[in-house]
């Protein structure tokens, strides 16, 4: 069936719509027709957007989608990456996290005369938003929102932004904020004050020499496939819960009965602790996460090694990593070029890819099918609600 020049045909990798004759529209959502006036007519897929800081704020770009336009967006972006490196393979119907499940979240405050704005940025823009609603956030942490304003009213210096890190722990919510000095007794003491009032784990400050707990009654852990993990203030943790579950998922399936596992980038152990019948080598360059994966699994008596290394400059050899029957590879958004050129020349059977870039992704899997690996399949996951970030699990086998 052919497809009018003035119908949106797909979503660019930044969020605009594109016509069928090349046209980039802000706001649009496939099947949407663009009139002879230049007016979108809306069609079946285009929703109204729940936020009332859209589009402004930067949190979200793709509010105006609804799931079935989400999750074509996410496959194309996907198929686009690999297609630029000559690769295609099965691309599965990807997993998308529900509104308001957003586990952690940076956000940033300033002073405007006596009061504080806190919020997110707009998109391309230093101007903060301040939230009056979210619809991504877990309610847990945007509860937090007002009385953080309040507090820092009372300590925020003129003109100075600062970063307010907000996780869910075990315990309740995680707070850190960065850039902002906070001493004496009447900050300790509205500090403590407020922490217990709202139930936190913990809130510390970072003042640039590291983050320091201001309160900590209990030492904060996350609890990773059953196993708790000490939790350093600020580390990485998967967006949302169903996020991990699906990305957990995907690794499981692919490494099988794996009994030697080696976990590459394991951050503080969210796949390490996901195969507990293999004896698993964790690897990671940051100190405190590798610290607490290793105390996690010597009280949860887990057979793994772990190893406080920089895979950048130090990757591990092919000829170590022929000794596993399955590989767990989790870069940053960089990817793993010099690791995952070692991979490439080892014999490992399977290898699980997990991304959080299909163009690093794509980079890194032409490298491997070089080598003589099979991409099998691509699990895509949606953690990040109404965003043009996109993130993935495949499957590499020989």
């Amino acid at each position: 069936m052919s497809v009018a020049e003035d119908e949106i045909v797909r979503v660019a990798a930044r969020g605009e719509g594109v016509t069928a004759d090349g046209r980039h529209i802000a706001f649009a959502a496939p099947g949407d027709r663009v009139s002879g006036h230049a007016v979108l007519v809306r069609g079946p897929h285009h929703r109204e957007p729940p936020c009332r800081h859209f589009p402004e704020c930067g949190g979200c770009q793709l509010q105006h989608l609804d799931d079935v336009a989400w999750s074509g967006f996410i496959v194309d972006r996907i198929t686009s990456a690999l297609a630029a490196h000559a690769l295609a393979t099965e691309i599965r119907t990807p997993i998308l996290s529900p509104p308001n499940t957003r586990r952690r979240a940076t956000l940033h405050a300033e002073r405007r005369g006596r009061q504080v704005r806190m919020g997110f940025t707009e998109q391309n823009s230093h101007n903060l938003i301040d939230l009056d609603e979210c619809h991504v956030l877990d309610p847990a942490l945007f509860a937090l929102v007002a009385p953080l304003r309040g507090l820092l009213a009372a300590m925020l210096p003129g003109k100075r932004r600062v970063n307010v890190h907000l996780a869910l722990a075990d315990r309740g919510p995680d707070v850190l904020i960065d850039g902002m000095e906070a001493e004496g007794l009447a900050a300790a003491e509205a500090i403590t004050a407020f922490s217990h009032r709202h139930g936190l784990a913990r809130f510390a400050m970072d003042e640039g020499l590291g983050a320091t707990s201001r309160w900590e009654p209990e030492p904060v852990t996350v609890t990773l496939s059953g196993v708790p993990v000490p939790f350093p203030p600020a580390s990485f943790l998967q967006a949302t819960p169903e996020g991990e579950a699906a990305l957990v998922a995907a690794v499981r399936e692919i490494a099988g009965p794996s009994r030697a596992v080696a976990d590459l980038f394991a951050g503080l152990g969210t796949f390490t602790f996901a195969l507990p019948g293999a004896k698993v080598y964790a690897a990671e360059a940051a100190r405190d996460p590798i610290l607490a994966l290793r105390a996690a699994g010597i009280q949860a008596q887990r057979q793994i090694f772990a190893d406080h290394r920089d895979l950048f400059r130090r990757p591990v050899t092919a000829k170590d990593l022929s000794n596993f029957d399955c590989i767990v590879l989790d870069p940053p958004r960089a990817g793993a070029r010099e690791q995952v050129a070692e991979i490439a020349a080892c014999k490992a059977p399977a290898l699980a890819y997990v991304s959080c870039n299909p163009s690093t992704f794509a980079r890194d899997a032409q490298v491997l099918c070089e080598g003589g690996y099979r991409l099998d399949w691509v699990q895509p996951v949606g953690q990040f609600r109404w965003s043009t970030h996109v993130e993935l699990a495949a499957r590499f086998s020989r």
